[in-house]
Formats: structure tokens, C-alpha cells, sequence
């Protein structure tokens, strides 16, 4: 659980691992005698560092998803939105070093990280928002970032020594799927913090599931806790009247249905339709999961055009949405992710 060293084999174990120098990855190593030898097994001074750094962060909360897709990112942006609007000081640090959707959804495509005497500034949203993720570090957004471990590891040891945060309430870190190097190092890093724990965003099928169990053991065995498992994209809830009608040969024939609607059945405009998009697995689908793994569940949020709509405009959903079918589902999550970390439910606009 050990910072890996930046000129180790591919598959380090971590010079603090019982299997260090013994390892078949570590057949070769530079590093094996020592590893082997136990002399590495020392604590990592990048983490009295970090926590030097971060002294005046009061609550660090986690992102994770065992499976990619399931839309850990669009709650991590939104939930850094949320807390902000509460007024909360918030940082969110974006740690997906392969995959950083984060200065997209926040509207920041193509900002770029200034550096002054007190370290790497963050790039601000709002006055009290700042967002640190390597895709402000991109010669362009399609480039991609083709890096092993260690230089993932270092740069994620660099976010959390040298960006100058100051003093915030919140530090969001949102983390790619899994758990492989980056979860660990950003983990070991953070020992001598106020981490919080993490929420744990699914989908409700089973093969989301079966990924996120093995997240909620990540953490039981790293020791962080776990705030709570979202049920994303729960179930797809759309007003009537903003629906498309389609004919059999798929022409548009909107206005059409909506004459009728309105002439024989205009109580129907003012519902909404819903439909099981992921369909629950057996055993309750997220809810179920978290229940029997003994884990909080803040709720599910249903699949909401709007949703994504705001992460494409990079703007608040719930400022830009209230009166959305996710607005009052994930104005609850975040609620539950306050009453998790000690503070007051938020102050929300939705119905």
C-alpha cells in the first residue's frame, strides 16, 4: 500500500508490501534487494507532506465506481457544485490521470494551471470552486495520456503536495474506476488526512454490481469508509410534454400526437413518463447490494436528459435544473453526503 517507486517493474507491489523483493514482479528490480531486505518499509515522507499541505482541508470525500460509465464523474462535478452553492470553500481534484472528463463538465475546456511561489494554482469555476486535473496540462483535449503506474502515482503525489488549495470545506476527489494504482496511492497519500470516506456511484445491473462490491472491499480493507452507494441512472423519467413521437417508417410526427394529446387527453401533459433502463438486478439492483454488504445507500437518481445536459454546458443542475426529475433525488443524495460528514442539509429549489 506503498508509494510505488517511479523506476519500478510494472505490477510493483509497494516497497511496504509483505510480498516486497519477493513478488514475481519484482524479478529484476532494481529495487529488490532493498525491498526484499526491509529497508524500504519505512513511512513514506510524501505523506506527512500532503497532510501539511491539506492541514486546512476539514473534509475530504472520495468518488469511486468499480465499473466505468456509471456516471462517477458527472457526480462528483455536481456534488462539488451543490456544496458549493451552499456556500461551502470546495476543491475538486481530478485523479483519472487517463481519462479526465472533469475540466469538460465544469465548463473549463481549455484552461490552464498557473504556477506561483505557493505552489500549482487550481482553476476556479466560481470564487469558492477550484478544479485540478492534468487535462489543463494537455497540448488538446484528444490527446491521450499513455503512462504506467509509477507516473501516474507521481503526478498524483504532486497534485496533493503542490496545488495551493488553501483553506476549503470540501476537497471532492473524483478517482477512475477500479482499484489499481491510483486508488492506492492517492489512499496511502492522504493517511495523514481528514478523509471523510467515499460515495460509491452504481448503475443497478449485475455487472456494475459485481465491481462495486469489490470497491465497498477496497475500502473495508484500506480502511475508508463508506458514505453511501448512489443508484445512478435508476430509471429514465421525461415529461410528456417535451417527449418526440415517432411513426412506424421513424418520421417525426410530434405535433401530431400532441394535437391529440391535447384535444382527447390533455391531463397527460402534465405527467411524466418512466421506464427501468437498467433493469434492477436480482436482490434489489443497488439498494439491495448495499443492504447486504452493510453500507449506507443515499438514494437513487433517476436518468434525466437535464442531468446530462449540465454536465455538456458545464453548469450547476441543480441551479440550472430545480425543477427537474433528478433535481429533488440528487439534492437528497448530497444532503446525505452532509449529514455524513457532520455539516446542515442544504438549502435546495427543487420540488
Amino acid at each position: 500500500m506503498s508509494a510505488v517507486p517511479a523506476n519500478a517493474n510494472a505490477g510493483c507491489v509497494g516497497p511496504q508490501s509483505d510480498a516486497a523483493g519477493k513478488a514475481s514482479a519484482c524479478a529484476g528490480c532494481p529495487n529488490q534487494a532493498a525491498c526484499a531486505s526491509g529497508a524500504a518499509k519505512q513511512t513514506d515522507p510524501s505523506v506527512a507532506q500532503v497532510a501539511a499541505r491539506l492541514a486546512d482541508v476539514k473534509h475530504t470525500v472520495l468518488v469511486l465506481s468499480g465499473k466505468g460509465g456509471v456516471g462517477k464523474s458527472t457526480m462528483a462535478c455536481q456534488l462539488a457544485f451543490a456544496l458549493a452553492s451552499q456556500g461551502h470553500q470546495v476543491g475538486l481534484l481530478d485523479v483519472d490521470i487517463c481519462g479526465p472528463s472533469v475540466p469538460r463538465m465544469l465548463g473549463l475546456t481549455g484552461q490552464e494551471v498557473h504556477q506561483s511561489a505557493a505552489g500549482w494554482s487550481p482553476v476556479y469555476v466560481e470564487d469558492n470552486l477550484g478544479v485540478m486535473s492534468i487535462g489543463f496540462m494537455l497540448p488538446g483535449s484528444d490527446d491521450a495520456v499513455i503512462w504506467r503506474g509509477p507516473r501516474k502515482n507521481g503526478l498524483i503525489k504532486q497534485f496533493l503536495t503542490d496545488v495551493d488549495w488553501g483553506t476549503l470545506d470540501y476537497l471532492v476527489i473524483d478517482t477512475p474506476p477500479g482499484t489499481s494504482d491510483e486508488h492506492i496511492s492517492t489512499i496511502q497519500y492522504l493517511k495523514g488526512c481528514n478523509v471523510d470516506g467515499a460515495v460509491i456511484v452504481s448503475t443497478n445491473q449485475e455487472v456494475s454490481l459485481a465491481d462495486v462490491r469489490k470497491e465497498i472491499n477496497f475500502c473495508k480493507k484500506t480502511s475508508i469508509k463508506v458514505l453511501g452507494v448512489v443508484g445512478n441512472m435508476a430509471a429514465l423519467k421525461f415529461p410528456v410534454s417535451q417527449l418526440a413521437f415517432r411513426n412506424a417508417e421513424g418520421g417525426d410526427c410530434t405535433a401530431e400526437a400532441m394535437a391529440a394529446l391535447s384535444a382527447h387527453a390533455p391531463h397527460l401533459l402534465s405527467m411524466s413518463v418512466a421506464a427501468d433502463v437498467f433493469v434492477a438486478a436480482e436482490g434489489g439492483g443497488a439498494a439491495g447490494m448495499a443492504a447486504k454488504t452493510g453500507v449506507p445507500y443515499l438514494g437513487p437518481v433517476p436518468l434525466d436528459p437535464n442531468l446530462l445536459r449540465a454536465c455538456e454546458e458545464g453548469r450547476s443542475f441543480l441551479e440550472a435544473y430545480p425543477m427537474s426529475a433528478a433535481a429533488k433525488p440528487f439534492a437528497a443524495i448530497v444532503d446525505g453526503v452532509l449529514k455524513a460528514t457532520g455539516s446542515a442539509p442544504g438549502s435546495w429549489a427543487t420540488k
